[in-house]
């Protein structure tokens, strides 16, 4: 199966994330084969970045949406982990600062785009601005309401400058948080990412789903597609990213670039540098 196509929202559909299994994990698979399949993604990830990076004319901008405890993190480990930090980096969209909030929306998303050659991972991004402003009235419905276009339009130009984007919604289903709640609970490693509005934010869980709902299938265009990926197994999660990021990265119109220096001469400068240091023509 192609985990692009099946996962890929097209543009203008009527989005119901109930139609979306969250445990679903192909029937195909299980654990072991899937965790095997990744590593052999994430070594020709790891081939297709540096070529990105050497090549120095496309870009990469990944966004990573969820509810709380949704596997964002866990992507980036797993998954993205295996890109040089050389040429990928990881930004990550809290409550805005006081300076943010002076500006329009997308002021603090521009300013982390990616560059020719790197891979940006938005870990949350300007999407918040249609789901937790929306759900917590922050702002007024005309004003959230017009976001959207604002979003496609921005999206739009950031591709016909030569960045890619791919969007992520980490599916998970109620129950299933509440256990990832319940392991960080339970594990001191991680008890320091609980916090009461954890538990406070999921009375608003319908709410949420609406608002996802809606930004999904207004927000995923042709250039820049939405996927929902089923994301209580993580292990699936992960194959089903990995995946979709490697097969969009072989598209791309990328290739190593021919030196820029004559080879010729370096190499007789190398053999003389040799034979000068070792004594050995």
């Amino acid at each position: 199966m192609s985990y692009y196509k099946d996962f890929c929202i097209a543009p203008a559909r009527r989005v119901r994330l109930k139609d979306f299994d969250p445990q679903y994990a192909d029937k195909h698979e299980t654990k072991q084969p899937a965790l095997t399949k990744i590593e052999h993604l994430r070594q020709r990830m790891e081939e297709m970045q540096y070529t990105l990076y050497a090549d120095q004319k496309r870009s990469l901008l990944i966004c990573l949406q969820a509810l709380d405890a949704g596997g964002k993190d866990g992507v980036v480990r797993h998954v993205i982990g295996s890109m040089n930090p050389e040429g990928c980096r990881v930004a990550c969209f809290k409550q805005p600062s006081k300076e943010e909030l002076e500006h329009d929306f997308l002021w603090r998303i521009e300013a982390q785009t990616p560059k020719r050659g790197e891979v940006v991972i938005f870990n949350r991004s300007h999407y918040e601005d249609v789901l937790v402003t929306r759900v917590h009235n922050l702002v007024p419905k005309k004003v959230w309401s017009k976001r959207y276009e604002q979003i496609n339009d921005f999206e739009r130009r950031l591709v016909a400058n030569g960045t890619h984007i791919l969007k992520f919604f980490l599916h998970i289903g109620k129950e299933e948080q509440l256990e990832r709640f319940k392991q960080r609970l339970d594990d001191p490693a991680r008890r320091w990412k609980i916090s009461e509005a954890d538990y406070a934010e999921r009375k608003y869980w319908d709410d949420y789903k609406r608002a996802y709902e809606v930004a999904l299938g207004e927000c995923s265009t042709k250039y820049a597609p939405w996927f929902i990926i089923p994301s209580d197994h993580k292990w699936f999660r992960d194959l089903a990213i990995s995946e979709i990021i490697v097969k969009t990265m072989e598209k791309l119109d990328i290739s190593l670039p021919e030196p820029t220096v004559n080879l010729a001469e370096i190499r007789r400068k190398y053999h003389k540098t040799v034979a000068k240091e070792t004594g050995v023509k």
